[in-house]
């Protein structure tokens, strides 16, 4: 089964509506731990700001049904605000401790762009990049919405990189652990491949 986690603050039915599009027959919406660590696959969405998604995790008891099927290599997928909640720590709005998944912080967009960086942009996957990514070849396009970005302490994580005046890093991959800045759910058929993959990783 896979657990899209619902702590209050996700584009859930996109991303569940996503998931059933590719043809993933066992998948639930679902805030209750215990369904959380009884999940083969964990899927981390999320819209809005970073201290408030990790108090609404804890509330519900949420964070150590997430670190323990991480820890026993079950595959998770962060996605946009659930991607920045895997690394260390973030300075949106003061400094939050994150999941800490990956080391490395969150920080705001320093651009003289737009911010909220958002619409299509492409993405550039790196050689082994892994199994979500590694059918990508050249620049891929998919769908962005956010103002902060995260910093990877170990390069090696780092899956994919985007150019907007500034180069960010918008996918990684360590293990049984990934992540990705754009929104794969709103990004048509290069999203829907990375969210089949997700769903037949063993």
């Amino acid at each position: 089964m896979i657990a899209i986690i619902d702590y209050g603050m996700g584009n859930l039915a996109s991303v569940y509506n996503a998931f059933v599009k590719t043809g993933c027959p066992d998948i639930e919406i679902t805030s209750d731990p215990a369904r959380v660590m009884a999940a083969d696959k964990l899927v981390l969405p999320g819209v809005g700001a970073f201290e408030d998604a990790m108090k609404n995790l804890r509330r519900d008891g949420l964070i150590e049904p997430i670190l323990e099927n991480v820890a026993r290599g079950k595959p998770f997928l962060g996605i946009c605000l659930g991607y920045q909640l895997m690394f260390e720590k973030s300075y949106e709005g003061g400094e939050f401790p994150g999941l800490g998944l990956l080391k490395g912080s969150v920080v705001r967009f320093e651009v003289t762009l737009p911010v909220p960086h958002m619409g299509w942009n492409e993405t550039v996957f790196r050689d082994g990049s892994g199994p979500l990514f590694d059918e990508f070849s050249g620049g891929v396009y998919f769908y962005f919405d956010h103002a902060y970005i995260p910093l990877p302490e170990d390069e090696s994580v780092i899956a994919g990189t985007t150019e907007y005046q500034t180069e960010f890093v918008s996918a990684v991959r360590k293990g049984n652990i990934f992540g990705a800045q754009f929104h794969p759910e709103k990004s048509h058929e290069n999203g829907l491949k990375i969210i089949r993959k997700f769903g037949k990783l063993k």
